[in-house]
């Protein structure tokens, strides 16, 4: 019996694949909502879904690298407060640039990826995770303060 998968199936296949399985673990699959009858028409409806998910992708992608494109442009400030020697209090956290970000129309929450401690006065580029596809690098400039 041939099935299109609806989700993944440990040991049988991916979501979308369609699978040449025994008659009575395809009709378990079908029963319990994991998989559909092959036929034209389920193929014709596989085709269009994969079709829009795919151009839904790249309209995504697309608005990633517009939002990658003003953050590369961007050099975001930061006022923080240093010791005697310039030292800084603490270190900037991902929570603090993007609350920095939302101040300037930007909505990044938990795509913000810190390698290292941003506990140094100057210059620190911020690798921001926007998609699979698409990485921005945002300018952190962090400046003394009382």
């Amino acid at each position: 019996m041939k099935v299109i998968l609806i989700e993944d199936v440990k040991g049988t296949g991916k979501k979308d694949q369609i699978k040449e399985v025994k008659d009575g673990f395809g009709s378990f699959l079908i029963k319990n909502k994991k998989a559909v009858p092959y036929s034209q028409k389920s193929k014709e409806v596989l085709n269009t879904q994969l079709e829009d998910r795919k151009q839904k992708e790249e309209e995504l992608i697309n608005e990633c690298t517009k939002i990658k494109t003003a953050l590369e442009k961007l050099e975001l400030k930061i006022p923080v407060k240093t010791g005697a020697a310039g030292k800084v209090f603490g270190s900037i956290s991902s929570k603090q640039i993007s609350e920095e970000l939302k101040k300037r129309n930007f909505n990044i929450d938990k795509k913000i990826i810190l390698a290292e401690n941003v506990n140094t006065l100057g210059t620190h580029l911020i690798k921001i995770n926007l998609h699979k596809k698409v990485n921005a690098l945002l300018k952190v400039i962090l400046e003394g303060g009382d």
